[in-house]
């Protein structure tokens, strides 16, 4: 797989995904089209809501919908049930993963018979990988020697390239995991910050305006923001650059040493656990005016122009950062901006910008806000 292999087999599977990927099309105008189909769905979907309260999880399934895009070359109806059923094992498996009891266990393996955490998640990730097996035989009877439609086309015409090969890291198994590790981080990661970006908006109304104020001046009537416009809307750029600091969605991803390492007096020998902290640079109060506040001006300078920051590390850093960095930024960009173009975000009736939760995120493989619900004013 991806997250956790090491040396040939990481770098083999790594190389070999980012180059699939972007012949997909991740980061090119190709799949921005993919977006903006998905944008309608949501928008739809949103709109029969007719203006009353829905959680803002409701939010997930466009973002999810395009990873599955990549991965398998169409997306899902909202209401399918392999779709439903995958995105309920999704968000079993992290849950569990933030749960305190499995970090026991990686740390005391030895008291497995105490901690059956573990064992339920595996058996949820094997709910998982029956469904990826589905598609994987779907693929191998359907495939196209013209063609390469998916991640999971790709991979199989790799295996079959390599067939004769000895000792190619193309087996089975490592397409699964490979697969798997996509559908799981490139599902919880982007869906969640989008989350966090509509219940900032609805907590900061001043701010949610003049995001509309500039989307209005440089979006035409009728049309969708692209990736590219981004480079005329400092402030929406801000704003979500700023999200994604301020909530430190994953901030301690563990890595491991490669080599014998010295580092500030210490000794960390080869192939030792280390997890970094994103938080100390994200939340680094010498890096930002107010660290702990929301602050889009963080990424503006005097006159209002865009900045970037060096301390700037949401996708985390190194050879082993996120695969998937600029399909999540044009994902998070397009959403973001077709939904305050079509709709202003409230609290549901009877809560108070005061009374959203910021404070305390429920603490799964990601930092999630508290559930909590929105209303969607329809924009004239």
């Amino acid at each position: 797989g991806l997250f956790f292999s090491i040396g040939e087999l990481w770098r083999t599977t790594r190389r070999f995904t980012v180059s699939s990927m972007r012949n997909l099309g991740m980061g090119k105008k190709i799949i921005e089209g993919r977006i903006f189909e998905e944008l309608h769905f949501l928008i739809e979907m949103i709109k029969s809501y007719k203006g009353e309260p829905f959680s803002l999880t409701s939010f997930n399934c466009a973002p999810i919908n395009i990873t599955f895009v990549m991965l398998f070359g169409d997306r899902f109806d909202y209401k399918d049930p392999t779709f439903l059923t995958l995105l309920r094992l999704i968000d079993e498996v992290m849950i569990l993963l933030g749960s305190p009891y499995l970090n026991y266990f990686n740390f005391y393996p030895f008291l497995g018979f105490l901690f059956k955490t573990h064992k339920i998640m595996l058996g949820k990730i094997e709910d998982v990988r029956v469904i990826l097996r589905q598609y994987m035989r779907a693929s191998r009877e359907d495939i196209n020697e013209n063609s390469v439609r998916s991640y999971i086309d790709a991979l199989i015409f790799k295996q079959q390239e390599e067939k004769n090969k000895k000792d190619s890291l193309f087996h089975d198994d490592n397409l699964m995991a490979s697969i798997l590790d996509l559908v799981m981080a490139g599902t919880e990661t982007i869906a969640t910050t989008l989350q966090w970006a509509i219940l900032l908006m609805m907590k900061y109304p001043e701010i949610q305006k003049k995001v509309q104020e500039e989307i209005g001046r440089t979006v035409k009537a009728g049309s969708w923001a692209t990736y590219e416009d981004r480079k005329n809307m400092p402030f929406t750029n801000a704003v979500l650059h700023e999200v994604q600091r301020f909530i430190t969605l994953l901030p301690h991803v563990p890595r491991c040493t490669a080599v014998d390492t010295h580092f500030r007096g210490y000794f960390l020998p080869k192939g030792i656990i280390v997890i970094p902290s994103l938080t100390s640079v994200l939340l680094d109060k010498t890096q930002w005016e107010t660290p702990h506040q929301f602050n889009p001006n963080h990424f503006l300078d005097a006159q209002g122009n865009f900045v970037k920051r060096e301390a700037f590390l949401p996708f985390s850093t190194g050879r082993r950062n996120c695969i998937g960095e600029s399909l999540a930024k044009m994902e998070l960009f397009v959403f973001f901006v077709g939904l305050l173009q079509t709709f202003t975000f409230q609290p549901q009736p009877g809560v108070s910008e005061s009374d959203l939760d910021l404070t305390v995120p429920q603490t799964t493989f990601t930092l999630r806000p508290q559930p909590q619900a929105t209303c969607a004013v329809l924009r004239e």
